[in-house]
């Protein structure tokens, strides 16, 4: 068992609770943006064990989605309270547009083959296992109509309507306090 998998992580709080940045690329070509929906858990281990899991909902709008598809490690960051400020500017402005990290005041910092940040109290770091994008069809009528109450939050750019998030399943690789 890995160090990691004995702690108690509040797995039904942390997101929702706390966010998180979910931050993909090298230290060269990286892009974060701020979650609050995700989940820990266990799937698809080898001889019949379970390997230990993040996964995250990234939607396709959002920049970092780019960088999610391009790299196979991602890290899932969690601050203290006294960074929901920053947090809050990750969620809410577009690496495309500027240097937002810069410009929120946190240190991107390697962690693996990926990125974190100096700030945070916990990071995993993570292998890329799955990527999908939820099929419109499959959703619950309820869901579809979150998505469409929201049209500003869940249309792209040059697009006509609503898209569903990407999921992202990594296995846990490393669990960094600090």
């Amino acid at each position: 068992m890995k160090a990691f998998e004995s702690k108690d992580y509040k797995a039904f709080s942390m997101f929702e609770d706390r966010w998180a940045l979910v931050t993909a690329g090298t230290p060269e070509d990286f892009n974060t943006c701020t979650v609050s929906w995700g989940s820990m858990g266990n799937v698809w281990g080898p001889n019949g064990g379970d390997m230990s899991t993040v996964t995250v909902y990234i939607h396709p709008a959002r920049y970092t989605q780019e960088f999610m598809a391009k790299y196979d490690t991602f890290t899932v960051s969690f601050f203290p309270e006294s960074y929901r400020k920053a947090l809050g500017y990750l969620g809410s402005h577009s690496g495309r547009d500027e240097d937002k990290v810069a410009n929120s005041g946190l240190t991107p910092v390697a962690a693996g083959d990926g990125v974190t940040f100096k700030e945070a109290d916990l990071t995993f770091v993570c292998k890329k296992l799955y990527e999908h994008q939820f099929d419109e069809a499959h959703l619950a009528d309820s869901v579809k109509e979150y998505y469409a109450a929201n049209p500003s939050m869940y249309t792209q750019v040059g697009k006509d309507r609503w898209e569903p998030h990407y999921m992202y399943i990594g296995e846990v690789v490393e669990a960094i306090e600090g």
